[in-house]
């Protein structure tokens, strides 16, 4: 280990849609599990701004050079040297996602009510993954259509040594959320927002695809099938600034 830094081995599981940033451009939020079984939160990864080879996708696993973050102070969160990124195998989806359940749900726990439990009685969790009870409804949520000034002050950023994206990162205009019960009798209910890049990405697909069409197969998607067909899973984690609040950065849904 020199100055801090170490090489990881890490399953990805968690990349969220990119926002604005000071440092970066834009950033996403990138979660996975090392190879001894442990949480890691990479951020920021400025992951458009990435060579191609070393883009990796979720469930790939990669080695790379890592440091803990001196400006985060959630344990999870560590600092990573983008250059350093080397890709290797992907686990697949045969056997009905076994090989990734393997993986995952060794760090499953109960319900998010549990898992806020554990933060108040002195834990320090602040990423996990459980299967919610009861999902009632999916919401979506118009917001702003266009960046704000500053965030378009950002996303114009010069990023010394780096050739910067073709496209400039695609505003989001709706908020996506989840309201659901815990398995748990005294859970009172939860609503989280979902931030997972593959929800942000089907939007772009689907509007460019279907037109004003586009909700009917972004809720078949996300609302219907997450239900119904398969075995859905929320990866929540907290934010920065915030530490006791909670959003879904994540879905893990094997086949029912």
């Amino acid at each position: 280990m020199e100055n801090g830094w170490s090489t990881k081995r890490i399953l990805i599981t968690v990349r969220t849609y990119p926002v604005p940033a000071r440092r970066g451009v834009e950033v996403s939020c990138t979660a996975g599990i090392t190879e001894d079984g442990q949480w890691i939160r990479l951020f920021p990864v400025p992951y458009r701004f990435l060579d191609a080879d070393r883009r990796f996708k979720k469930y790939q696993w990669i080695d790379v050079s890592v440091k803990k973050a001196s400006e985060d102070n959630r344990p999870e969160s560590y600092k990573l040297n983008a250059d350093s990124i080397n890709i290797l195998s992907q686990v697949s989806t045969t056997r009905r996602w076994q090989d990734r359940k393997d993986l995952v749900f060794p760090l499953k726990r109960h319900c998010l009510c549990c898992i806020k439990q554990e933060q108040e009685e002195g834990g320090s969790p602040t990423l996990g993954v459980f299967k919610p009870g009861n999902i009632q409804q999916f919401l979506i949520e118009p917001t702003e259509t266009e960046w704000t000034h500053e965030q378009r002050s950002l996303l114009g950023q010069q990023v010394m040594f780096q050739e910067g994206p073709e496209h400039e990162l695609e505003k989001i205009p709706y908020n996506f959320r989840y309201e659901f019960q815990c398995d748990e009798s005294s859970c009172n209910g939860h609503s989280l927002s979902c931030t997972d890049w593959e929800m942000g990405q089907a939007y772009r697909s689907w509007r460019r695809q279907y037109g004003d069409n586009w909700e009917q197969k972004f809720r078949q998607r996300f609302e219907t099938e997450m239900i119904s067909r398969y075995d859905t899973h929320f990866y929540v984690g907290t934010v920065h600034r915030y530490p006791q609040s909670w959003i879904i950065v994540g879905l893990f849904y094997p086949p029912l």
